[in-house]
């Protein structure tokens, strides 16, 4: 099996695909800033100082095969500082280039790049989901540097041995998920009423499960190498069916009304009325590509996988 060095280990996705890795067999090396809540024989833990920091990778690189970088500011991350793009590039585009390069020297033989589809923009219209072909349109300081990273990973590896693969998901979810999709199970939770009962748009979304049985299919498939991969579900999702499925998990069916969105505004906490509003867009992936590519399908229905998240997020509501 291979040896593999692991960026975000102790994040949503990094732990999950670290747990994965490791049943495979596959040994593990693992930067972190703080200890891990785990621990195993075939994982060897080294600190470091983060991803804004000029960090030499080369005693970490020796002996390894390929390289999953996970690790990535979270999406609120210095918006309030004098230049926030500056910083997002600097962890985002700096820290991939730096880690990248380094791998490349050391022979590593594949760097995959966690990315994300909002590199092509924030919405799509009803019939044309985003493909791979899709012009990059990135609105907001992640979606940006996540681009020019990719960008600079492919102009890196093209002058070396090493193949760069990048996989772009929509909204990951799980077990112990945060952000949007921790704020939407607690809305529904509380039974606010949501003004989206006329919202017809659908929405692509992944589990974390089947998001890190991709990413380990990339580690291996010969077909990959030099490839951007779109995966979602592969079931795209209206809201008010979105919202049923959490509700019926959750046994809070949700209360959409068709009442004016500015009245109903005002009853829902000021800092969910953004994602309120990001409910009403179509978001979708078209992973055509991706089926093509790895003859793939995504192995964990939807169904089951939502159930599992809000089971979660009844037992650990707070986390």
């Amino acid at each position: 099996m291979s040896k593999i060095l692991l960026t975000g280990s102790s994040g949503f996705i990094g732990q999950a695909l670290a747990q994965r890795l490791l049943v495979e067999g596959h040994r593990l090396k693992l930067p972190v800033r703080s200890k891990l809540s785990w621990e195993s024989d075939n994982a060897q833990v080294f600190h470091f100082d983060g991803l804004e920091a000029p960090t030499d990778w080369s005693a970490a690189l020796k002996g390894i095969d390929a390289v999953i970088h996970c690790a990535a500011p979270p999406p609120a991350m210095n918006e309030t500082a004098a230049d926030p793009l500056a910083e997002y590039r600097r962890c985002n585009v700096n820290a991939t280039v730096r880690l990248a390069s380094q791998a490349a020297r050391a022979g590593v033989r594949r760097f995959v790049f966690v990315s994300t589809v909002e590199v092509c923009g924030e919405e799509t219209p009803p019939d044309q989901p985003f493909s791979v072909d899709s012009v990059p349109a990135p609105t907001s300081f992640h979606a940006i540097s996540k681009l020019e990273a990719e960008r600079a990973l492919f102009a890196l590896t093209a002058s070396s041995g090493m193949e760069a693969v990048i996989v772009r998901p929509p909204l990951v979810y799980g077990p112990g998920v945060k952000g949007d999709f921790h704020a939407l199970m607690r809305l529904l939770s509380a039974g606010k009423p949501l003004p989206l009962a006329d919202a017809k748009n659908r929405r692509s979304l992944i589990s974390r499960s089947n998001l890190v049985d991709a990413l380990t299919l990339c580690l291996r498939h010969p077909a990959v190498a030099g490839h951007i991969l779109h995966v979602s579900d592969g079931e795209d999702l209206s809201i008010a069916a979105l919202l049923s499925k959490l509700g019926e998990a959750l046994g809070k069916p949700p209360q959409l009304s068709h009442k004016p969105a500015w009245l109903l505004m005002k009853r829902i906490p000021s800092e969910h009325r953004a994602l309120v509003k990001r409910l009403k867009t179509n978001m979708r992936v078209d992973m055509e590509h991706t089926r093509h590519l790895l003859n793939w399908n995504p192995p964990y229905g939807i169904d089951d996988s939502l159930a599992q998240t809000v089971a979660h997020f009844l037992k650990y509501p707070q986390n």
